[in-house]
């Protein structure tokens, strides 16, 4: 979730007033990453598997390291020129 909040500020960081605008951006791209969790949470208190569960957030976080810094720099460089 940080690494999307980098991508927000990154994106809104030459606002004067960009704070309601990172929040509009932020909800939907946090929204799958707190499905899945509490998904795994609720199988694993019910004694469901909850694996397959855990490994699409690896994956989502393993994609959001990976593709993330890209992501920032080029929010950077569009926000600031």
């Amino acid at each position: 979730m940080s690494l999307l909040g980098a991508i927000g500020v990154a994106l809104t960081v030459g606002l004067r007033k960009g704070g309601i605008l990172l929040s509009l951006i932020m909800l939907p791209l946090s929204i799958p990453i707190l499905i899945f969790a509490t998904m795994a949470i609720d199988a694993a208190v019910v004694g469901q598997p909850y694996i397959g569960l855990l490994a699409l957030l690896g994956a989502m976080l393993v994609m959001s390291i990976t593709l993330a810094p890209f992501a920032i720099a080029a929010s950077l460089r569009v926000s600031l020129s």
